[in-house]
């Protein structure tokens, strides 16, 4: 009975070994694994991190280069194409096209310095500049500020003026009814 308690515990003692060094293995995230599958990986997690849910990921043209060409389908109306290359220095995938709409451009950009982990916030506030992508003329906080000052002066312009509109608009229809009641008021005296 001891020799069978034994031989059970040496024979979990191994099986123990074996699995942990399945684990072991290095695991490649999508941003660094240049295989069909690590890309297709890539734009899923890219999409995901930038808020779209897709229905289907397929693969529409394989390139030289380890470049590929994906077709992505958000819904019954929207989808795209979404071209991956591989870079060699910096072993990467990364997204390629600007012929997508450009918001989806700019989102798969945010989301892959993200998925980078190029920031420490786990959230953002309106006040924080955005994540922008490499390739976009980089914003600080001061001309920021300056933009939403100029948006909030245009739109205080606008209300000012709609507010007219609305002040004239209704000192028409009260001269309007003031004539009415005149008009009314005068055939029935003679």
């Amino acid at each position: 009975m001891r020799v069978c308690q034994i031989l059970f515990f040496i024979f979990l003692g191994i099986q123990t070994q074996l699995l942990a060094q399945a684990y072991e293995d290095e695991y490649l995230e999508p941003i660094n694994d240049p295989s069909a599958e690590g890309q297709r990986f890539f734009v899923e997690d890219l999409l995901d991190i930038a808020g779209y849910v897709p229905e289907k990921i397929k693969i529409y043209q394989t390139l030289p280069n380890k470049s590929r060409v994906f077709r992505v389908k958000l819904d019954s109306v929207n989808g795209g194409f979404v071209f991956v290359r591989w870079d060699k220095t910096k072993k990467e995938n990364y997204v390629a096209n600007k012929m997508i709409d450009p918001g989806v451009y700019y989102n798969l950009k945010a989301a892959k310095e993200i998925m980078r982990k190029q920031t420490d916030k786990a959230n953002f506030t309106v006040d924080d500049v955005a994540l922008q992508a490499p390739d976009q003329e980089p914003i600080n906080s001061a001309e920021l500020d300056e933009l939403r000052a100029e948006f909030d002066l245009k739109n205080e312009e606008k209300r000012l003026e709609q507010e007219e509109a609305a002040v004239k608009q209704k000192s028409r229809r009260d001269r309007k009814e003031n004539r009415k009641e005149k008009k009314e008021a005068t055939p029935e005296s003679q």
